[in-house]
């Protein structure tokens, strides 16, 4: 449908950013465009900022932050910063200033604010902020090359000069994610010559990546608008594992789908200059893997084998819900993963033995209503993401307003409220409304909030306590939810992943910070296993084959407890939701 990615065909800058959703393919397409072209002879830096990055498995080298020379690549230096670890540094920078000045319960919710996804993609910015800006740096490469480009949210905080006070001393809108950046003080004008040449089309290309699939197609269309919205306008869309043939049931039916999803692409992605690169049946790791990706198709199957001898099922996982009577269950993972379909498959199981089941879920919910009626005794519910959104937005906004708070702070929470942890924090409210009006059924609840969002709300609670303020009031619904939520005898955490690389390391994330919310999470789901079908398909087949590894990782970290569905090309709904209990 689209052009073959080409480098050779592009007008290529200084710097090439790569971004998209978790799991699409975006490093493995940043180190092939590296290598590819230090073969040609150009000197290259290829940075990963990405906490999920596996770059030290794909070139088989200790990485630091500094960049290493890839012995058999010689014009090809790699750096892997660790975002997470820059981001420790900075939080212990802005909160050690108040240690001993402040209450223990202020300190903790300063920590806790300070330590989201969003934090640490500012404490990433930091790091390649200063390489984008480093003459020598420039001076010595042809490309540098970024594997994870910033979100247009954090580029328009770090745009904000409200963002560079103290604002969580002062802060009086509770639940912030992103705290203060007043920590950078120093770095301000590196940031806004960072900014300046990522939206300058001579210096930079930003590459989006995606599949061909409607989810992580959406999510390229929010990120071309907002990086679009402040400048960032030289995009190109690269899209990901494209089936290029078809000869057995599973695999007629996935590129009929692929197709499908390309042709109904979201309408602002259309103006963006799209390529694609075919489904390889290898995984991009090593030097011939890596170089392939963007020009052959050879079969590599994996000779990996299971450390367990019967694939366990969904059917497993609802018995024990059953026989510990749990009472509230999450389904949890990054989206695309399929927690919507896994939570309305679990309220199934459980009513057929009998359980009286609630679901709620974000997902528009007319599809399930053909298998969720009377006979089942569920009821269903299901929350508009939007509206919850904006009338917490309101709601935080306006106690703001009745504290005079001056435009340009007033400016700076409306940008904070943009951010991935008050989406979260705004459903969870109304997910939390209708578990407390739910004392006699079991609930079963569709994308839970993580354990960094739930710990937020909580430090936030004993902040606002200690200090008797009432700006940023948590419901009572939330308060008492929380500790249900800690309580293992009534709640589960169900951890929805795929059998690959990135969302394995992003659910191992989901579960660390679970962990330390103190949230118990005893099991795991792998959906839409090519390796649990019956595919003849060669490419398939070789897919299949390299998702065992990822298989025995799931089974170890869960410590065997976990259930695999089998990939299903036709969207799961109605009695197709029945097929995942078999």
């Amino acid at each position: 449908m689209f052009k073959a990615f080409d480098i050779k065909e592009l007008n290529l800058t200084k710097y090439l950013f790569f971004t998209g959703k978790g799991g699409v393919g975006k490093t493995s397409t940043a180190c092939a465009v590296a290598l590819s072209l230090a073969d040609e002879g150009k000197k290259i830096m290829l940075v990963s900022t990405d906490p999920a990055s596996n770059l030290q498995d794909v070139f088989n080298t200790k990485l630091t932050n500094k960049g290493i020379q890839i012995k058999e690549v010689p014009n090809l230096v790699v750096a892997n910063f660790e975002p997470e670890a820059a981001a420790a540094e900075y939080r212990e920078s802005v909160i050690g200033p108040y240690r001993g000045k402040l209450p223990q319960a202020a300190l903790d919710n300063m920590e806790e604010q300070l330590s989201g996804s969003c934090t640490v993609e500012i404490a990433a910015f930091n790091e390649f902020s200063s390489m984008i800006t480093d003459e020598e740096v420039s001076t010595k490469y042809d490309h540098i090359i970024f594997d994870t480009a910033p979100t247009g949210h954090t580029l328009r905080m770090l745009q904000l000069p409200s963002a560079w006070s103290n604002f969580i001393s002062d802060s009086t809108h509770g639940a912030s994610c992103l705290g203060q950046l007043s920590g950078l003080e120093d770095k301000r004008e590196i940031y806004k010559n960072a900014v300046n040449t990522l939206s300058d089309k001579d210096k930079t290309i930003l590459v989006l990546v995606s599949r061909p699939e409607n989810s992580p197609l959406k999510e390229a269309e929010r990120a071309s608008i907002e990086l679009q919205e402040i400048g960032v306008k030289n995009q190109i869309l690269v899209v990901n594992g494209v089936l290029q043939s078809h000869d057995d049931e599973l695999s007629t039916a996935i590129y009929g789908k692929q197709q499908k999803a390309l042709k109904e692409m979201p309408a602002k992605l259309k103006d963006v200059p799209t390529f694609e690169i075919p489904l390889r049946p290898y995984n991009i790791t090593g030097l011939e893997n890596v170089r392939a990706l963007l020009k052959d198709d050879h079969i590599n199957m994996s000779h990996d084998t299971l450390n367990i001898t019967t694939i366990p099922k969904l059917k497993t996982i609802i018995d024990d819900l059953y026989n510990t009577n749990k009472k509230v269950i999450f389904t949890m993972g990054k989206g695309g993963v399929g927690k919507t379909t896994i939570a309305a498959a679990i309220a199934i199981g459980l009513a057929k033995k009998g359980k009286k089941v609630h679901l709620t879920t974000t997902d528009p919910a007319g599809h399930l209503n053909s298998v969720l009626d009377e006979s089942y005794g569920i009821s269903l519910s299901n929350i508009d993401e939007k509206k919850e959104l904006e009338k917490y937005r309101e709601d935080v906004l306006s106690k703001a307003r009745e504290n005079n708070m001056s435009d340009e702070d007033i400016t700076y929470i409306e940008e904070d409220l943009r951010s991935p942890c008050t989406q979260e924090i705004a459903v969870f409210r109304a997910f939390a409304e209708i578990v407390e009006k739910s004392e006699n059924e079991v609930v079963v609840i569709d994308t839970a909030p993580t354990g960094h969002t739930l710990l937020l709300l909580d430090s936030t609670e004993s902040y606002n306590k200690e200090i008797s303020r009432s700006e940023g009031d948590i419901p009572a619904s939330v308060i008492n939810l929380l500790p249900t939520l800690r309580n293992e005898a009534e709640t589960e955490v169900i951890i929805v992943t795929l059998a690959e690389t990135t969302p394995v390391y992003e659910a191992m994330r989901l579960q660390k910070d679970l962990d330390r919310a103190k949230i118990n999470s005893k099991w795991w789901v792998i959906n839409s296993s090519l390796y649990a079908t019956k595919t003849t398909n060669d490419i398939l087949k070789a897919k299949a084959s390299n998702e065992i590894q990822w298989i025995n990782k799931v089974d170890e970290i869960s410590k065997g407890n976990f259930g695999v569905i089998e990939l299903k090309t036709d969207e799961v709904k109605g009695d197709k939701l029945l097929e995942l209990l078999e």
